[in-house]
């Protein structure tokens, strides 16, 4: 029986494909390749070009591959865009997701491991965040994924899909095979090793007066290789029996942006220039983990705790692919 990856070509999904096949287990991709790169998914996975939206592709891929749980990270990302464009987000993010769990609940599989984010929380009102606190999404992205949230919720409780949740902080870093390539590219880590690699002229910095110790935003940055092990546990852990629920995947370490760059500076032992720049809508000040409840019902733990080792492998990666997965 195998396991359906739905974004399987993005930077997340292909790694946690990896993982899977590493780990014995058949698997099936999903991609549009609208934000994925076809380069990125392992040849021993059997590969689909389609939108999660079309029930009658995703049926005939469950009943012919005997698909048994779905791993969902298929959607729109960009926050930015989301602010900008909200009606693309919430067509694919929310839409396109409501057919694709509709049509895997009718074609009989019942378990879902869903990549969520902690952009539901909003601005925090204590740090760290643990699962419950409070909900209030700044931008139309943390929405999309609040949304799916409740979708998911509601079809457990009513058709008994079985689902786990994955509110992961900011994903990073590299593994050998994978990295970050998104077009255009929004994340702090690859833009500012495209400025030390030479490929940018700087990094801007959009925010100095955040109630940070340093005024710019802190984020916790979790290693993309222990976010593709949170979906393996949450996997093993419905097969299991496990109860429906929601986890936090983060390191419980927070980074600010000036310290991101500094450590780059000292990883790729180059300069980079920084520009100074408004706010930008929809950015929160301060976004840290209590990952408490994923290591003690998951039985998961990061790998990759200090910041230095999560841009020297994005270092690596960079390096040897400045042009991403571009052939």
């Amino acid at each position: 029986m195998s396991i359906l990856v739905t974004g399987g070509a993005g930077y997340i999904g292909s790694a946690t494909v990896d993982l899977l096949i590493e780990r014995g287990q058949p698997v099936v991709v999903l991609d549009n390749f609208v934000e994925g790169h076809r380069d990125a998914v392992n040849k021993a996975a059997e590969l689909y070009e389609g939108s999660i939206g079309d029930a009658a592709l995703v049926d005939s891929i469950v009943r012919k591959h005997e698909v048994r749980a779905c791993v969902h990270f298929a959607a729109h990302t960009n926050v930015g865009v989301s602010v900008t464009d909200p009606a693309k987000f919430y067509a694919n993010n929310v839409g396109e997701g409501l057919a694709l769990v509709t049509a895997l609940t009718k074609a009989g599989v019942r378990d879902i491991v869903f990549s969520s984010t902690c952009a539901t929380y909003g601005e925090p009102v204590r740090v760290p965040m643990d699962e419950e606190h409070p909900q209030n999404p700044h931008n139309p992205y943390g929405w999309t994924k609040f949304f799916m949230e409740r979708v998911l919720e509601d079809f457990h409780r009513a058709y008994g899909l079985h689902l786990v949740g994955l509110r992961y902080f900011n994903a990073s870093g590299a593994t050998k095979l994978r990295g970050e390539h998104h077009r255009p590219e929004t994340h702090l880590i690859p833009l500012v090793l495209f400025a030390a690699l030479g490929l940018r002229d700087s990094i801007s910095v959009f925010g100095s007066d955040y109630g940070t110790h340093d005024g710019s935003c802190v984020r916790d940055y979790i290693h993309i290789e222990d976010l593709a092990e949170a979906h393996w546990k949450a996997l093993k852990y419905l097969a299991s029996g496990g109860k429906s629920d929601f986890f936090n995947v983060g390191t419980g370490r927070g980074y600010s942006v000036l310290e991101v760059i500094e450590a780059a500076k000292k990883v790729s032992g180059r300069e980079i220039k920084v520009k100074m720049e408004a706010r930008r809508p929809g950015d929160a000040s301060y976004l840290v983990a209590d990952a408490t409840k994923a290591r003690e019902v998951l039985g998961w733990e990061p790998k990759y705790q200090t910041l230095d080792s999560i841009i020297e492998s994005a270092w690596k990666w960079h390096s040897a692919h400045p042009e991403g997965y571009a052939r």
